[in-house]
Order: C-alpha cells, then structure tokens, then sequence
C-alpha cells in the first residue's frame, strides 16, 4: 500500500511540469499485440516514438516542458526597443498564453527607471530585445539588475551587429560577458553532437521537446564565458544563446532575435519560447507562488489522496 501511495503521489510532485520535461526526444509508451508462433496471443508495453510535426520535433502540446495553464497569473514584462513592422510579438504573445503568461510589453521606447520598477513588481521575468542604439540608461540598469538579483529571470535579445546595443548593456552588467559580429544563419539546427559544434544542449528543461529548431536569420555571436552554459550553436559552430544558472537566479543570453517573429513556423520556435519562459518563472526558488491556482488545487487534490491511501 505504501509502494502505490508513493507511485501515485510522484508524478503530481511537480504537477505544472509535464511528464517529458528535460528530454529533448521523449518516447511514448504504447500497448501492442503480440500473437505466438502457437496462436497465443499477448499484450506488451512498448516504447516509441512519438507522432511528430512537420519539422519532426513531437506534436503534442505533452511534450512541451510545462502544462498549459501551469502559471496561470503570472507576467512577462517585455522591453521591446527593437521595432520592425513585422514585428507586433503576437506569436510569441500567444505561445506564452499557453501556458498562463500575459505579456506586459513596452515598445521602442522605454519607460522611466521608476515605472519600470513598479511594473516589474508584478512580473516573474523580464525580456530585453535590444536595438542598434543604447537606450537604457544606468536607472534602469540598477532596476534590473535588482530584479534579477531577486531571482527573477531576465532573457536578453539582441541579433547581428549593430542591434545588441542594450543586450550587451545588460548582459555585461548581469552576467559578465557581451555578443558580437553578423553571421548568416536561417538553418534548422539539432541536438548538438560535439561539443562547440552546431547544435543544441540535449535535455535541458528549455530544450524539453526539442529535436531541431530554427537557428534565427543574421546571428551575433556570444562571447565564451565560464559562468554561463552553452545552449545553441548556429550552423557557422557561433554560440547564439547561453544560460546562466547559479545561485537561485536565472538568465538567458541570445544572439537571435529574429526566432520571435522570423519564420516562426520553421522549426521549434512556439516550443522554445513557451519553456524558457517556464524555466525562468524559476519554480526551484519561488515554488508554487509562481504555479496557477488550477494547477496548485490539482496538486493539492492529490496530496489529499496520497493521505487517503495511507
């Protein structure tokens, strides 16, 4: 009675995230039939691979890193400097929808250090998609910089050279490190299989899902970094985007914009921005501050049957 308490409680643990997190090419089981050379016929749990896109990453919404509705309530602020036409952000809008985000978002313009702070206030993270030209000034820096120390995440944008102006005001700032040049990109890239190569980290949260995505069209390149892990490699074997993960706080540094709203379709590109807003929500510091209300009741409700069982 013990055994299937524990088997039943496990798996709601972290009700928010789905049962494939941190695989970047998850299987699925399935039951088969089976009949004998003497007409016995059996039945066998198999594993395979699951139904996949157009582009062969797998279809379902499962194989995302968080459930829908997971953080349900909870706010990406989106400092949007970098203006295209094309670029209104409702497919990245809509992709973080979800999974529960609203997008607050601020565009070409920033606002003053003081209604940056106090928007920040309701956010679980922070995105900065720079522009070719500076245009945060040492107020906001100190604003961000004190909302990232609190644990909240930051992901930073910039793209080919000239748009990493604020991305490397940020990122040098937070993290210690900067991007450059303009490298030509529009590759779909995979599971990275040497190191320094193109290619991807395999099963890490964001890459949860993940067998091939679209590398972006023109890529700058970060520099190397000992406090932050490698997590894409264009086609040209650049690093285009890092994580850092360390002492509760998270951020994520990327040289390619252009995935937002470029060929979003290509590959990869809705999966990839829904988990990295669910890995920085930062669940392994805040807990279930940051889980929607359905999500944490479902957790709740399954405890309440754990102590039943028992």
């Amino acid at each position: 009675m013990c055994l299937l308490a524990v088997l039943f409680f496990a798996p709601s643990a972290f009700a928010q995230f789905n049962a494939a997190r941190g695989q970047s090419a998850p299987m699925e089981s399935v039951e088969r039939e089976y009949r004998d050379k003497d007409g016995t016929v059996s039945r066998r749990i198999v594993e395979q691979k699951p139904q996949a896109d157009a582009h062969g990453n797998p279809h379902s919404p499962k194989y995302d890193l968080a459930v829908d509705g997971a953080f349900e309530g909870q706010t990406v602020a989106v400092l949007q400097l970098y203006v295209d036409s094309a670029f209104d952000f409702s497919l990245p809008r809509a992709a973080l929808a979800e999974k529960g985000f609203s997008v607050y978002r601020w565009i070409k313009e920033p606002p003053s250090p003081e209604e940056l702070e106090k928007q920040l206030a309701k956010a679980c993270q922070l995105w900065v998609i720079s522009d070719s030209s500076r245009k945060l000034n040492e107020g906001h820096l100190k604003v961000i910089k004190k909302f990232f120390d609190s644990g909240r995440g930051v992901y930073i944008w910039g793209d080919n050279e000239p748009y990493y102006a604020d991305a490397n005001y940020v990122a040098e700032a937070l993290l210690g490190v900067t991007m450059s040049g303009n490298l030509p990109g529009q590759q779909v890239v995979s599971v990275q299989e040497q190191s320094g190569k193109k290619g991807f980290m395999l099963n890490h949260d964001i890459t949860t899902g993940l067998e091939f995505l679209y590398e972006g069209v023109t890529i700058a390149t970060i520099a190397p970094n000992p406090h932050l892990t490698p997590l894409i490699h264009g086609s040209a074997d650049n690093l285009v985007a890092a994580i850092y993960d360390r002492d509760g706080k998270r951020a994520v540094l990327d040289g390619a914009f252009t995935r937002l709203y470029v060929s979003w379709d290509t590959a990869g590109s809705g999966r990839y921005v829904k988990n990295a807003a669910s890995w920085l929500v930062n669940y392994e510091r805040f807990g279930d501050k940051v889980v929607g209300a359905k999500v944490a009741n479902e957790k709740v409700s399954v405890k309440t049957s754990d102590k039943r069982l028992r």
